[in-house]
């Protein structure tokens, strides 16, 4: 008989979320397929896509913890991006061609209103160049043949929107402005829209040239782990975060054994708040992260059972 030179199968990686700092150049694809390779798992997702071009936080769902992306997708972000003003672009951000430029010469106090007015709950229309499907077809994938796409409104919140810095530069000959800004913003928020319509509103254009996402719900930029740093970890010694331990990043409610052993059989308790519209981490008393509730109602229904009932 020959021999098997097969290598050994690896264990997978527990379940749990594994915070990455996505590095430029890469999609959130390609950084979900190394973790796969490195987790010796096919079971690892992402909650919330970012662009190629942008760094920071990338969430990973490992194993059961995959359940939890749906819930962190709807999670507030912030970022901090370069806006280039005094250009557009068909993409909104400095992978596209440029469509338009305009030399920049605003009056005081001209950007500070614009970003005002950007502030608070706004309408926005989301870049042509995004995932958004119509009729079943990527938004991008239809500019990028050739079609004109006009994509609807819809309601976002800019809780902050804040200019860090300021420097002129020339692009082409053509005077144009680089503004720092950090933002606060409603899952679904396109911060290249917010670019795009800072520049409409100054008359001039605007584009993003730099993005990084520094804060997911409650993860932020300093618990994200470099994807190089991750390179030698074998599966059992990647730094995830239990799934127990995960039930912190969302409201949270400690059932009774009683209450616990309810929802572990997929039956309804008591809600703690009726009416509330975000989804609640049921915890037991033995601190295990039992399940996802929605508590819209009087009585609270599991979205997502972890823990199963105990005997």
């Amino acid at each position: 008989m020959g021999t098997d030179t097969r290598a050994p199968r690896r264990e997978p990686a527990p379940d749990g979320l594994l915070i990455v700092d996505k590095p430029g150049g890469w999609t959130s694809h390609d950084v979900v397929a190394k973790v796969r390779y490195l987790a010796a798992t096919r079971k690892v997702g992402h909650a919330g896509t970012l662009d190629p071009m942008a760094t920071g936080v990338l969430v990973l769902g490992i194993g059961r913890a995959t359940k939890l992306l749906t819930f962190l997708v709807g999670c507030d972000k912030s970022y901090a991006a370069t806006i280039r003003l005094g250009a557009s672009t068909v993409t909104d951000d400095a992978e596209g061609e440029i469509t338009e430029a305009t030399p920049v010469d605003l009056q005081p106090g001209a950007l500070e209103a614009a970003v005002a007015g950007l502030t608070g709950e706004i309408q926005q229309v989301p870049s042509a160049v995004s995932a958004i499907k119509i009729d079943g077809v990527r938004s991008y994938a239809r500019v990028r043949g050739g079609e004109t796409v006009a994509l609807a409104a819809r309601p976002i919140t800019v809780s902050r929107f804040e200019i860090r810095d300021r420097r002129s530069v020339e692009a082409d000959g053509i005077p144009m402005l680089d503004v720092d800004v950090e933002v606060d913003v409603s899952s679904g928020t396109y911060v290249r829209a917010l670019a795009r319509d800072l520049g409409a509103a100054l008359g001039v254009g605007g584009h993003l040239t730099a993005l990084r996402r520094t804060r997911v719900g409650a993860f932020t930029i300093d618990v994200a782990h470099p994807l190089s740093d991750l390179e030698t970890h074998g599966p059992g010694e990647l730094p995830i975060q239990p799934l127990d331990a995960t039930a912190q990043a969302f409201t949270r409610r400690t059932l009774t054994a009683d209450e616990a052993r309810a929802i572990g059989y997929g039956q309804r308790v008591p809600s703690a708040q009726p009416g509330r519209r975000e989804p609640v981490a049921a915890v037991g008393p033995d601190g295990r992260f039992v399940a996802m509730l929605d508590e819209s109602g009087p009585r609270a229904k599991p979205h997502v059972v972890f823990a199963p009932a105990a005997s």
